[in-house]
């Protein structure tokens, strides 16, 4: 194992250069091995997962599905924001070498460390801002974790056999993400690279407080903003586009080929994420159209908790299937 790394690690220095020694010794990020293992199980997972649930009953998970967004909530606006104070383990430590050390200080946001630094919206560097790019690629470190945990996401459809939401852009998603970032991480952990992290973890901010809040039954009806959610994914990923070719329009020292790369995956995701929205959304509110007229055609409309149905009348003796309280 420890030939097979040596040389995936002389293979990744010859086609991306050195890594930044900054982030030597910190947790999963001194080689590869064990990133592509957990995206390997994650992937065997969706495939056996399914079958293995196919003639079991389903798990509630109501509880841990609670929790577990609130987490990830609270570690995504972690992530986001900052208060203003500097922790007095941070001055205490400023002459600290231990890379977990220096990894695990507190005080460590985005905006801040953007801020503070005098970060360059149209280009910046990975090595110009001092004290402040340690702070980005410290809190990076935990978006890139983030996404080792994110793959909860999946298991918990899987247990509550939710297959069809286990879809071709959500696995493309979560298992490229974690991959990429390990490789962001060890070349360039911070300068350009914040942008993207940043919006994306205001984007999570939200989403995950609605997966948490959608996981209590009685809270269902008063969520109205996934729609809004997908649309601001997409946003997400235009903004990124449009400040990523800033980098490559007026350059400086960031390395262009990973700005490529990011607008590249960026188009991916756009085009993944509209085919979704289409065929989640405005598909969806045809068809509910056309049933509509089709219930007012037939002289029989149904309503069941505010929304219009096409359940057959009773004279048919059709029963329509009982849904799974969760």
């Amino acid at each position: 194992m420890e030939h097979f790394d040596a040389s995936l690690s002389t293979y990744f220095k010859a086609l991306l250069g050195p890594r930044d020694t900054r982030v030597k010794g910190w947790f999963l990020l001194d080689n590869y091995i064990p990133t592509f293992i957990c995206s390997v199980i994650y992937l065997l997972i969706v495939w056996l997962g399914p079958k293995y649930m196919r003639n079991k009953q389903p798990f509630s998970c109501r509880g841990i599905l609670v929790v577990y967004n609130l987490g990830l909530t609270l570690l995504s606006l972690y992530m986001f924001c900052e208060s203003k104070r500097e922790h007095p383990r941070q001055s205490a430590c400023a002459s600290c070498t231990d890379p977990w050390i220096q990894q695990q200080l507190p005080g460590n946001r985005l905006v801040t460390g953007v801020w503070e630094g005098k970060y360059n919206f149209f280009c910046q560097g990975t090595r110009t801002a001092g004290e402040s790019d340690m702070k980005i690629i410290r809190v990076l470190w935990w978006y890139y974790f983030s996404k080792l945990i994110e793959f909860m996401d999946t298991f918990f459809f899987i247990l509550r056999k939710n297959n069809h939401q286990i879809t071709v852009l959500h696995v493309y998603h979560h298992a490229s993400m974690l991959n990429i970032w390990w490789f962001v991480m060890n070349w360039v952990p911070c300068g350009h690279s914040y942008f993207g992290a940043t919006l994306n973890s205001f984007i999570h901010v939200l989403m995950y407080s609605y997966y948490g809040l959608s996981s209590v039954p009685s809270m269902r009806p008063y969520l109205w903003w996934k729609k809004y959610i997908t649309q601001g994914q997409l946003l997400q990923f235009v903004l990124t586009i449009i400040q990523t070719s800033c980098g490559v329009i007026w350059p400086c020292t960031f390395p262009l080929g990973w700005l490529y790369f990011q607008i590249g995956y960026m188009i991916s995701l756009i085009a993944l994420f509209t085919n979704f929205y289409i065929q989640t959304y405005n598909k969806k509110g045809a068809s509910r159209r056309k049933d509509h007229l089709k219930d007012h055609q037939n002289g029989a409309v149904a309503a069941v908790n505010g929304h219009t149905n096409s359940f057959s009348p009773l004279e048919n003796n059709v029963k329509p299937r009982k849904l799974r309280k969760d």
